[in-house]
């Protein structure tokens, strides 16, 4: 007996934006027809023709319902389009709203708020959705990252940067948007903070538990940091009890202990602490981190930034954090 073929009950991602996108553009187009279906259908195509506004409008239907190029697939859910396509739908979504919201302007400014209140009512509220559809266009379109942070996966994104890190082969790539930056070494990449950063509560690789980053200087913050000792204390610690003729002669010099001796010796030596990359200087509301390349065997290459982006939002912030501790671990 001949079983039915099954179907996949999920859509590819990305497929979701293509769908939205070809349907603005239907709508618009729907709309166009409505409108010259209501005058004389080749005086409108006269007029088209001579102007450099409808040619344009006629360019950006066609990108957007055609959709040339465009493609979903599972390793870009947030990029299906090619670049230069969302680049073209992009800038004519902008010119398309700026000239709609200039039009409706200057009618409202010419003909009054009770004359585009009845224009919009006889439009069933086509001149409030012409702009929001062209907006709508530049907001899907907007720069993203190529997928979004998943730690377990080993895939980050931070602003426009999506960085994945393959633990088998030890390689990390870093996409722009949908363009490939490079592929390189884990190994030989480290995040570099800026100065201000608070990453003092960052949790160690082994245990759940906060620790503090290893200071430049251990035994200058052990000094510094010490629990000050009483007079007291100090003083009966250096001067012992008098000994007696027969405990002279076995008796050893005692060399007075302080809390701070103690601290230096606890503190591991600079030498010893792993190195890290210097910080970096970061002006403003949002601190920016970079992504450098050190590779001892490319001449030419070390200390190269692979990128320089601005954490703005708590995501961001968040997958830099877990990128550092996934690079550390390699």
């Amino acid at each position: 007996m001949a079983r039915p073929r099954p179907t996949r009950a999920a859509t590819v991602p990305g497929a979701g934006k293509m769908f939205a996108l070809r349907a603005i553009g239907l709508v618009i187009l729907a709309r166009w027809l409505h409108s010259m279906g209501d005058m004389d259908f080749l005086a409108s195509l006269r007029g088209m023709a001579s102007s450099p506004v409808a040619c344009l409008n006629l360019i950006f239907l066609f990108l957007l319902i055609v959709l040339p190029g465009a493609k979903a697939r599972v390793e870009r859910p947030f990029h299906p389009l090619p670049q230069w396509l969302r680049q073209a739908l992009r800038v004519f979504g902008v010119l398309g709203c700026l000239f709609a919201l200039w039009s409706i302007g200057a009618f409202v400014w010419i003909a009054g708020w009770r004359r585009a209140a009845q224009a919009i009512e006889a439009t069933n509220g086509w001149l409030v959705a012409a702009p929001a559809l062209y907006a709508s266009v530049v907001w899907i379109c907007r720069p993203r990252a190529l997928w979004r942070t998943n730690v377990a996966a080993r895939r980050f994104a931070i602003g426009r940067y999506a960085v994945s890190i393959n633990a088998a082969t030890r390689t990390t790539i870093v996409w722009l948007e949908s363009r490939k930056v490079g592929q390189y070494e884990a190994r030989e990449l480290s995040v570099r903070w800026p100065m201000d950063s608070r990453r003092d509560m960052k949790p160690a690789s082994g245990t759940g538990r906060p620790v503090p980053p290893a200071p430049a200087d251990g035994l200058a913050d052990a000094a510094a940091g010490a629990t000050p000792v009483e007079p007291d204390v100090v003083t009966g610690a250096a001067s012992p009890a008098p000994a007696t003729s027969a405990d002279t002669s076995s008796a050893t010099p005692v060399t007075p202990t302080t809390s701070a001796d103690q601290a230096a010796r606890s503190v591991p030596a600079a030498s010893a602490l792993p190195r890290r990359a210097a910080p970096v200087r970061s002006s403003g509301r949002y601190p920016r981190i970079e992504l450098l390349w050190d590779s001892p065997a490319a001449a030419g290459h070390n200390r190269q930034t692979v990128m320089r982006v601005r954490l703005v939002t708590e995501g961001d912030r968040v997958a830099a954090h877990a990128l550092d501790a996934a690079l550390e671990q390699i």
